[in-house]
Parts: C-alpha cells; sequence; structure tokens
C-alpha cells in the first residue's frame, strides 16, 4: 500500500546550477548534500526534494520532457507559476480549472523536470483535520 510521498527526485546535467535554481524558487538550502546528490525538505510534511547528477540516471535522456507529473500543493497556482516562469521555467501546461476546486499548471524547470502544481482542496481539507484550532 502506498503510504504517502517518501521521495521525489529530478535529474540535472548541471547539478549545482540546478541546486541554485532550486534554492532560490524554495527560499531554502537544501539540508543533505553529498558528491552528486542534493535533498531538500519542503512543504507541510517536510517531504524530499532531491536533485541527483543525470549520470546517475538508471535510464538514457530523452528528447522533450517525459515522465509523471508530480504536483504540489500551493496556494496560488497563477502566482507560483509566474515565479517559476520568471525564474526560467517554461510552461508546460498553463493553469486549468478541473473543477471541484481543483486548479492545476505545470512547467519544465531550466534541467528538463517536469514540475506540477497544483491547489487541491483535499490537501487543504486534510491540513485543516490536523491542525489543531
Amino acid at each position: 500500500m502506498l503510504r504517502g510521498l517518501a521521495n521525489i527526485s529530478f535529474y540535472a546535467d548541471d547539478l549545482p546550477a540546478a541546486i541554485h535554481w532550486y534554492t532560490e524558487f524554495l527560499g531554502v538550502e537544501p539540508y543533505f548534500n553529498v558528491p552528486g546528490y542534493s535533498e531538500f525538505r519542503i512543504g507541510d510534511d517536510q517531504d524530499e526534494f532531491g536533485l541527483i547528477d543525470r549520470s546517475y540516471a538508471p535510464y538514457a535522456p530523452v528528447d522533450g520532457p517525459a515522465g509523471a507529473i508530480t504536483s504540489w500543493h500551493v496556494d496560488d497556482v497563477q502566482a507560483t507559476l509566474d515565479r517559476l516562469l520568471s525564474l526560467g521555467a517554461k510552461e508546460l501546461d498553463g493553469v486549468r480549472d478541473r473543477g471541484h476546486g481543483f486548479v492545476t499548471a505545470s512547467v519544465v524547470d531550466p534541467f528538463g523536470n517536469i514540475l506540477g502544481i497544483m491547489f487541491n482542496p483535499h490537501y487543504v481539507e486534510i491540513l485543516g483535520a490536523r491542525t489543531p484550532q
């Protein structure tokens, strides 16, 4: 059974540039660094977000964005999308109202990874239920 996001990792040909870019976007430094890998803890659950030197990828590079889209909850999809674009990300899928309060967008970061963002009312509900009132 899947119990929660343990780690998500993105690959980059230029790991130092990726670390710098994500530090700028996330507003925090990576908490863990070893040669070829750096990791941030982010969000309400301090989820692990790793950056790996692409030479360690278990597959050959593809031409263009590929893979699953993991969407991170954000409070304002348009504002977050605008910030990502201002930092050099390229829009993959603009802001979309998916109905019932769900709003999504996605970008390709400067290193070829797909980053999804989403306002998710279920996330807000679950977070509210475990936060003392």
